[in-house]
């Protein structure tokens, strides 16, 4: 048993006194608690500290392993460059970690080195340690676009590699909740914020990770969070461990979120399995989906499930109903996958002889050919849901005041350049909201005149 205990830590940049001038004195309870739990971390006497932070290199689709002897940083982008931090890196530690990486074949590691110092969200949780603790090396990790699982599946080999190396190891995970808990904050507000902020205060006051993982992706997205991934991170290490947890304070004056949260390691329990509880969830869920699913969103699955196991487009199955084999239309195939967008591609008018073949042919494109994701591999299969968007005809409209988000999805084009947006989405409320999207989509800039076009779907689940 080499973990020792992980934590679960704010980074607020003014909660250093040289950057906060004395504003810090408002998050005074998260100040304490910070003090409480670093001095219950050196009393542990780590030889290793695995820090993870949101702020240092990330990318879409690998999670970066700083390596090295160390890095050094400073505050001098917050106005305190007299405050520095200086962090000695487990260059074994590391070494083997991305070796173990490597071997279960996740996309973590040493690649994609770019930045020069230590981030903020790396030398706060240290600035407090010091005070504390003077002889530690440190292993810092990122985190990615990557989904839930991975992550977690990093932290179970941060564990497996500390136990390996008989290495006393404490794990840090480095996040802020929500940045969207009041209007006048610095990100506004967004009714997400409270519900990610409570659920997250109840997974580390239960010392329950199931609730962590379980919180759905539009509530993560919705509340503007950096700390979500660190969490995961930080469930994987106490995967099958006993802990004895405690949340020691939260608050959030600024509009942002700070918890402060530690679980001590006192044995194993291999009920804390919480990936495993997670995913046997999820495919329960997935299958009642199936269940209660009609013919449309079947039909996409099964053209889905038959190209990633054969690499072949399916023939049109018999036995389809009119509406499916007499009926031309635009459709859109989307893919979700715990929640997140797996894979989304359709047209805006018809392209084959009926809508059945309109669905089969798009379920295969979005699973395979959808350029901002992989394509999906056969083991996450049971974990794919599946929706299925009809369009009506585009209408072209005169202004944006004939847009309704929930009702209309929008083209916006300019040029030979357009963007198109499906209607009712998680997280876009607004016409203006869904045109800047558009325009994103489509690379067309701010100031670009445009034309707008509006349609109606029939979406099937």
């Amino acid at each position: 048993m080499s973990i020792l205990a992980a934590v679960a830590v704010p980074h607020p940049p003014l909660i250093i006194p040289e950057v906060g001038l004395g504003k810090e004195k408002q998050i005074q309870s998260t100040i304490d608690s910070y003090n409480k739990v670093m001095e219950f971390v050196a009393s542990l006497e780590p030889e290793t500290v695995v820090i993870v932070s949101p702020h240092m290199e990330t990318y879409a689709d690998y999670i970066h392993v700083a390596s090295g002897s160390g890095e050094s940083g400073s505050f001098s982008q917050f106005g305190a460059g007299s405050v520095r931090i200086d962090a000695v890196y487990d260059e074994g530690f590391v070494d083997e970690l991305c070796d173990e990486l490597k071997s279960k074949d996740i996309s973590a590691g040493r690649l994609g080195h770019k930045m020069s110092e230590l981030d903020h969200a790396t030398m706060i949780p240290m600035w407090f340690l010091n005070k504390y603790l003077k002889a530690y090396k440190v292993v810092r990790i990122g985190i990615s676009g990557l989904d839930i699982c991975e992550h977690y599946k990093v932290g179970q080999v941060v564990a497996e590699v500390a136990a390996r190396l008989k290495r006393k190891t404490v794990f840090i995970g480095s996040g802020d909740l929500s940045h969207r808990l009041l209007e006048d904050g610095p990100y506004g507000f967004d009714s997400n914020g409270p519900v990610f902020d409570k659920a997250i205060a109840e997974s580390f006051k239960d010392s329950d990770f199931n609730e962590l993982l379980s919180i759905p992706a539009p509530v993560c997205d919705g509340a503007g969070e950096c700390g979500f991934r660190p969490f995961v991170m930080m469930a994987g290490v106490l995967d099958r461990k006993a802990i004895e947890g405690s949340l020691l304070s939260y608050e959030g004056p600024f509009g942002v979120g700070y918890a402060v949260a530690s679980f001590k390691v006192t044995g194993d329990d291999q009920d804390n399995n919480y990936l495993e509880k997670f995913l046997n969830a999820q495919k329960e869920k997935n299958n009642k989906s199936k269940e209660s699913g009609d013919e449309y969103t079947s039909l996409a699955r099964a053209s889905m499930e038959h190209y990633v196991k054969t690499h072949s487009m399916m023939q049109r199955p018999d036995g389809l109903s009119k509406d499916l084999l007499k009926k031309k239309a635009a459709v859109f195939v989307s893919l979700k996958k715990f929640g997140q967008l797996r894979g989304c591609i359709g047209s805006l008018s018809p392209n084959c002889d009926c809508v059945a073949d309109e669905i089969i042919r798009f379920a295969v494109n979005a699973c395979s050919h959808d350029p901002r994701f992989d394509p999906v591999r056969e083991e996450e299969l049971p974990f794919i849901t599946v929706s299925v968007d009809v369009l009506t005809e585009p209408e072209k409209i005169s202004s944006i005041d004939e847009l309704d988000p929930k009702k209309y999805g929008v083209i916006v084009r300019s040029g030979h350049k357009s963007g198109v947006l499906l209607p009712d989405l998680e997280g876009v409320d607004t016409p203006q909201e869904q045109i800047r999207i558009c325009r994103r989509k489509g690379y067309i800039s701010d100031d670009e005149s445009v034309e707008l076009e509006r349609f109606e779907v029939i979406r099937h689940f």
